[in-house]
């Protein structure tokens, strides 16, 4: 697909499969996307790389929603999880640390990138990088740990949003890592996002609600409590939304 590169957010085995089907050159496995992504069970990445033939995937190794601030509690669950991955077939790991202040916490990015003792197994800073107060300082500390990419939105709520920033990352980085604008991308306003940022890799989910073969419904009780979600539908990536981006990004 020429000098382009997607990586779609899969939540299951299911929208991995079919973010292949699309052909997409990388997943990034996890689950809780609506909280911005947690660290997938072990189960769940061994059934994925068995059953992906091509495709790429990097696990996001993030214990909890919320912030980017870990305690010695959750940095010693990263550590074990990514000890663990490092044994599988995987291509890569995605996370981030920030302190209380704001900026990329070297020495807990330190600590969790010692842990990946396999050669060729890279990380992408994630959208941490989104809540830290100096985008242009932390860019160099990602690449002074030696990270292969920055997963972000610009410090804005969509990429597209984010477009001024991004470009500016882009220019900074000159090649030494990889910007890669993510969220609320979509088939209409990628190719507008590469041509205005300079960025060669997009990660988005392409999502479509997919009905569930339940027949059989209990209308009177609910799994998230008082939150009230629809459990009889879940998001599945649609390899058409994949085959869409590629078009609008090489036509």
């Amino acid at each position: 697909m020429g000098k382009f590169k997607i990586e779609i957010c899969a939540n299951s085995v299911e929208s991995a499969l079919m973010a292949q089907k699309g052909g997409a050159d990388r997943v990034e496995l996890c689950t809780g996307i609506a909280e911005g992504g947690i660290t997938p069970s072990i189960g769940e990445v061994s059934e994925v790389k068995d059953s992906l033939s091509k495709t790429l995937m990097n696990v996001m190794i993030r214990p909890r929603g919320g912030d980017f601030c870990y305690s010695p509690h959750e940095l010693r669950a990263m550590e074990n999880d990514i000890l663990v991955m490092c044994l599988m077939p995987i291509h890569g790991f995605v996370f981030g640390c920030l302190t209380p202040a704001g900026d990329v916490d070297m020495k807990a990015m330190r600590r969790l990138m010692k842990r990946i003792k396999v050669k060729g197994k890279g990380v992408t800073f994630h959208r941490a990088f989104d809540m830290c107060r100096n985008p242009f300082q932390a860019l160099e500390d990602i690449i002074a740990l030696g990270c292969e990419r920055i997963l972000t939105s610009g410090l804005q709520a969509t990429a597209e949003e984010g477009i001024p920033l991004i470009k500016k990352l882009v220019e900074q980085a000159a090649g030494r890592i990889v910007i890669m604008p993510g969220c609320g991308i979509t088939p209409q306003n990628i190719r507008k996002i590469a041509e205005e940022t300079g960025a060669t890799e997009f990660h988005f989910s392409g999502r479509h609600a997919v009905g569930s073969p339940m027949q059989f419904r209990n209308p009177h009780v609910s799994m998230g409590g008082t939150d009230q979600i629809d459990e009889y539908s879940r998001l599945v990536t649609d390899p058409a939304m994949v085959k869409a981006a590629w078009k609008a990004l090489n036509r």
